[in-house]
This record gives structure tokens, sequence and C-alpha cells, in this order.
């Protein structure tokens, strides 16, 4: 079977890290790049990193970007000249940057997940599931605690649960965001979704959501204890995303979910 030949953006980063120690593991995969934002004068298994420029990705299959907005726009820009399949485990892009997305879509096949876990996208599933049946007599909100290294807040992920509570009420999604709390101890419910994000330690990552009817309250929790969850779940969307056409995948249509 032949190998698929991936670059792996950010290769500095946490996530860069632990995608090239899984990528190395499996025969699936041979990296050809590594490359960050700005000159690093070392190499990782031998492998001389690069700036984020055609030359390098060129080489590359499929890219896999794990880095900040500005960041994945660079790269988006030259994988769509280069026609390479990218696939986006950076999160905080806003309303604006998420359409620019969409549109680099409509050129090459671009998977974006804010969470790359298996698990986290059964969580979202069943919040939407849960969200609908309850309706609109329950009040909803999302938690999550991080690393302290972590900066954007809520994460990719609180941010995915949220709108799948959104979705199950059939509702706009960015008109039902509340408040963004960070590091509270506790947060209210509301007719829309508060969020509450913590910062501290070395935790990889816990999401909860919670419906209240004032009577009851249901939780929903993942909580993650590997970073290897996500760069193997990578490494699927990798693998999955390499026979694909032009469009925007999410790790829904990868785990083929109800619609």
């Amino acid at each position: 079977m032949k190998k698929i030949n991936l670059a792996i953006t950010g290769c500095m980063g946490r996530m860069g890290r632990q995608i090239i120690k899984s990528a190395k593991n499996n025969k699936n995969f041979a990296i050809k790049a590594l490359t960050e934002n700005r000159s690093v004068n070392t190499k990782i298994n031998g492998i001389n990193i690069s700036l984020n420029n055609e030359n390098a990705l060129k080489k590359a299959d499929v890219i896999i970007d794990f880095t900040a907005p500005k960041c994945t726009f660079e790269v988006l820009k030259i994988a769509s000249k280069l026609k390479k399949k990218v696939i986006i485990g950076t999160t905080g892009f806003t309303k604006r940057e998420e359409s620019l997305i969409k549109n680099y879509s409509k050129k090459i096949p671009i998977l974006k997940a804010g969470n790359m876990s298996l698990g986290i996208n059964l969580l979202m599933y069943l919040t939407e599931i849960t969200s609908a049946s309850l309706g609109n007599s329950y009040l909803s909100k999302v938690f999550e605690i991080h690393h302290k290294h972590k900066k954007d807040y809520p994460s990719g992920t609180a941010l995915m649960l949220g709108k799948g509570i959104a979705v199950g009420k059939n509702k706009n999604f960015y008109k039902l965001i509340g408040k963004k709390f960070l590091n509270k101890k506790n947060f209210p419910y509301s007719k829309k979704i508060n969020f509450n994000s913590i910062r501290k330690g070395e935790i990889i990552g816990e999401h909860e959501v919670k419906f209240s009817s004032g009577k009851e309250i249901i939780t929903l929790n993942h909580e993650a204890f590997d970073r290897a969850l996500y760069s193997e779940g990578a490494l699927t969307a990798a693998k999955w995303l390499n026979k694909k056409k032009p469009g925007l995948y999410s790790m829904r249509n990868l785990l083929n979910f109800r619609q």
C-alpha cells in the first residue's frame, strides 16, 4: 500500500509534536515536511524544519495544521495553489474567517474539526439529540478545562458543543451565544448559551454540557487523558480525506453520523 505523504505545520507545538510521534509509528504515513511560521534551526527525526512555503508543502499529499488562524490562512493560500488536501485542527476563527475557509474548500478538500477525538464528536452528536429532545423548556451551558498554555477561550470544542445545542433547537448558533467566562468557579444558566473556561496546570481537556429545567439537570461529559487521542484522530482524518474531492468536511462526515 502506498504511504500518504504528510506535511505537519506548527511542528514545534504540543499537537505538532504528538502528530509526528503518532505518524512515525503508523505504517500508512510518511512525513515529508515539517514547518513553522518562523525560522527554526533544528531537526526533528532527521527532517529540517522549514518555513511555510511552496517548496516545503509541495511534497505532501495531505497537510495537517494545528497552529493559529493567521498561520492557517498562510497554509491554505499555498495549499490552494498546489491543490493539496488540508486537515485543520486550529481553533479560534472568527465568523468571517470560517467563511473564508469555506471558500477555500471549493478548490481543495478540507476537513476542519475543533476536536479530532471520536469521543468528543460522539458527545457533540449526543448534545444535538438531547437539545432537540428537551426543547426550549431547558436552559443549557458549556464548561471546559484545558492546560494553562491554551490561549483561546472558549475552546473550539466548547464552541462545537454550543453549536450542537443550537442545531438541536433549530436556531442560529451565533444569535444564541451568551457570556464567555474565564476561570469562574460557578457560572449561570441563561436563555442563551453561556460558556466557562478554566485554564490551569497541564490538563489535556475536559468538556461538559449541562441542561437544566430547574427541577433536574442532565449532564453530558468527556475527559481526555492522552493527547494521542487527537493525533490519532487527525491521522484517521488524513487517510479519509486523501480520497475526497474538494469540499468542507468534518469528523461527522468521517464517522458517518446521521446529518
